[in-house]
């Protein structure tokens, strides 16, 4: 019988899973999560969960009982030590498995500061439901809350203990939060909002320390300027790295995560990866990518199953993310990272916080975000791929619908 084996228990390995058997596949699939949870979904563990918004079964992907109705053989709480390419196994806790096709869906970890202290209890990152759950209990009236970094999950987190009555302080070394993810000029935007909420910021601040109290749980934050913030809970939200380390252990190539091509395919032809851990060749940008979002892994786990049972698959879609702080909701397509832009075009009302920016390079448009403005996306989507030359006015009128631009 076929085996295919799919490492990692999140969104893509078990979309993936979905769609070899809506696809037909009727051979063997094991599924490795080294969670004890079944795979689970990964933004609400910043956004409703963690606002206690909705419950823990609502970020799972499918039911429990789904993977035995669907013949899926998942085996949670089990870490693949290694990959042996030469004899198509993976090598687990107590034996080995066999595959003819692996999928590599073992996504990213938060990235550490590596100073003093940042092993004290009460120092928290954002990755797993456990740290959703330790969170929730962290968050309560009245509690000091320091932030390293103010990136989406740093911002999310920060909208989150703001809700609970949290004092919450920011620390990002840069002049605005999300500088590296849409620029400083919507970044600003996200200031003023935090801002309106009681979040104080620290720009141009690094963190340097983590004091511990007499129980050795945090007490304060020692800042590069030399301040000192009280802080009874601190969350280090300054990124992830991509869990790439069985595609190393295996020689298959990396560059900032396993590279793929447009198939999803590694340098393996029988070994595939998906999500937060695969950096893809993106024929819409003509270059390899690693994108970190949900959309990712929820298209990019399907389009990888497709690309093993040895349909033709071309995977290039447009980057895709959104956010939800406070009452703010957003969505961004397109990757408008500083230095790739040249003009930020607004239509609406920033004020109101009701209104869609555009991101342009030489007239091109590479980026929309719509904030609290809906059903949108498909047509910026449209322009982004059109690569035509717009005209700034006609994209900031709103008379001017625009699927007509």
């Amino acid at each position: 019988m076929t085996t295919f084996v799919i490492v990692g228990g999140g969104l893509a390995g078990a979309k993936a899973a979905e769609t070899l058997r809506a696809e037909g596949f009727t051979g063997e699939i094991v599924l490795f999560g080294d969670e004890s949870e079944v795979p689970y979904e990964r933004p609400p563990l910043s956004k409703d969960y963690l606002l206690g918004k909705k419950p823990r079964e609502s970020a799972y992907v499918h039911p429990a009982e789904w993977y035995a109705e669907n013949s899926v053989d998942l085996r949670t709480g089990v870490s693949v030590a290694a990959i042996e390419r030469p004899t198509h196994t993976v090598i687990v806790e107590g034996g080995t498995q066999h595959y003819d096709k692996l999928l590599l869906a073992t996504g990213a970890a938060p990235r550490r500061l590596d100073i003093p202290g940042e092993a004290l209890d009460g120092v928290r990152t954002l990755r797993k439901l456990p740290d959703s759950d330790a969170l929730r209990a962290e968050f309560t009236r009245g509690r000091r809350v320091v932030i390293v970094g103010s990136g989406w999950i740093g911002l999310e987190t920060a909208a989150a203990a703001s809700i609970a009555g949290c004092q919450v302080t920011v620390i990002e070394p840069q002049p605005t939060p999300l500088y590296y993810a849409i620029g400083p000029e919507l970044g600003a935007v996200f200031t003023v909002l935090h801002q309106a909420h009681g979040v104080e910021f620290r720009f141009g601040e690094t963190a340097a320390e983590f004091h511990g109290d007499a129980a050795g749980r945090v007490g304060s934050v020692l800042t590069s300027s030399g301040t000192v913030l009280p802080a009874d809970v601190a969350i280090v939200a300054i990124g992830a790295g991509p869990n790439d380390g069985l595609a190393r252990g295996a020689g298959l190539e990396l560059s900032n995560g396993v590279v793929t091509d447009s198939a999803l395919r590694t340098s393996d032809p029988d070994i595939y990866a998906a999500g937060d851990v695969a950096c893809s060749f993106l024929p819409l940008l003509g270059t390899h990518v690693r994108v970190e979002h949900w959309s990712n892994a929820l298209n990019g786990g399907p389009a990888a199953a497709r690309s093993m049972l040895g349909q033709e698959v071309e995977y290039n879609r447009v980057p895709y993310f959104y956010t939800d702080q406070y009452d703010l909701g957003m969505e961004c397509s397109g990757l408008p990272s500083p230095g790739a832009y040249d003009q930020v075009v607004y239509r609406g009302d920033r004020a109101t916080l009701e209104f869609i920016a555009f991101w342009l390079a030489g007239g091109r448009l590479i980026a929309g975000m719509n904030v609290n403005v809906w059903d949108v996306t498909d047509d910026i989507q449209s322009l982004i791929r059109s690569n035509r030359t717009l005209d700034p006015s006609r994209l900031a009128d709103p008379a001017i619908p625009l699927a007509d631009v």
